[in-house]
Formats: C-alpha cells, structure tokens, sequence
C-alpha cells in the first residue's frame, strides 16, 4: 500500500479549509486517511498552518510521498529539512544534537520572516486607513467650504434682492411726488 500525505478539503463553498492527512493513495481526497498530521487555513494572510511536525517526519520516514502541495507546506515548516537532517545522522554525518541546533536556527530564522511578514501587512494596512482617513477629511473641508461658500452667495442674493425691493420702493414714491409737482 503506497501512502500520500495529501491535503483534504473542508470548509464551505468559496472558504475552504484543508486538513494535511496521510492516506492510502487508492482512497477517494476526502474518503479515509490513516492519520491526521495538521491543518491549513489559506483564508487568512499569511496562511495559518498547524503541522505536528513529528508525525509528519514520522510518515515521511516510512515512505509517504508527499503531494506537491503537501509538499510545499512541509518545506514550510521545516518538516522535508527535519526529515534530511535524520537521515544525515543515521549516516553519521552529524550528530543529533547538530541537527537540532540546525533546524531551532532554522526555525527561527523562518518564524523572524513570517513576523516581518505580519509586520509588514499590518503597517501597510495602518498606511492604507491614514490615507483614507485624510482623502475623507480633504472631501469633508471641500464639502464644508462649498456649503460655506453656498451660504454666502445666498446672502449676498438676499441681500441684492433686499436693496433691488427697496429702491423699487422709493422709485415710485419718488414719481407720485414728481405727478404731484407737476400738478
């Protein structure tokens, strides 16, 4: 029986959510799996993984060939180097503890890059809010200044309108007077 460490798909329709499983290659995607080795979350940026790393090594000792997406989530969270390193100890090319030592500095490396990732995201998303938040306090002066200026005219035309009525009203006392020295 040739074992696959494959992902099965959960999740609703548009969100989907993996589990990483080790299955029996002849078995349907999301039929049976001999053991649940982890999960991954592509909806969230950067994509949540959560990998027993020792299982996963475990399978991969045994033989388990990986899918190519399996395979990249591995290769992500040190499980193909862990596996690498195992086998240059059993050859004898380095001890355990050098191993170890290799894959914590690893590890940290790639935990410093995903952090600077995270870092990164959210510092461009604090720039996108800022210069949304000031686009919308240019639109709302230019808005104030408008009704301002809005206002402004309507004063003024009232106040031509004021000044038209008024002098239209002097005009024709002022002829009643000019009919009544004519007289």
């Amino acid at each position: 029986m040739s074992v696959k460490i494959r992902l099965q798909r959960h999740g609703k329709k548009g969100k989907p959510f993996y589990w990483v499983v080790a299955a029996d290659a002849r078995s349907k995607r999301d039929g049976r799996y001999l053991e649940k080795i982890g999960t991954y979350n592509p909806n969230t940026n950067p994509a949540t993984i959560d990998l027993n790393l020792d299982s996963a090594v475990k399978w991969l000792h045994n033989g388990a060939q990986p899918t190519d997406t399996a395979k990249a989530i591995l290769s992500y969270k040190g499980a193909l180097l862990k596996h690498h390193l195992d086998g240059g100890v059993r050859k004898g090319a380095l001890t355990q503890e050098q191993a170890d030592a290799k894959l914590a500095a690893w590890l940290e490396a790639k935990a410093g890059k995903v952090d600077a990732k995270k870092d990164g995201l959210s510092k461009a998303q604090a720039d996108a809010k800022a210069k949304a938040f000031k686009a919308e306090q240019e639109v709302n002066a230019k808005r104030i200044a408008a009704a301002a200026q809005a206002e402004a005219d309507a004063i003024a035309a009232a106040q031509a309108e004021e000044a038209t009525t008024e002098t239209e009203e002097e005009a024709p006392v002022a002829e009643e007077n000019n009919e009544e020295t004519q007289a």
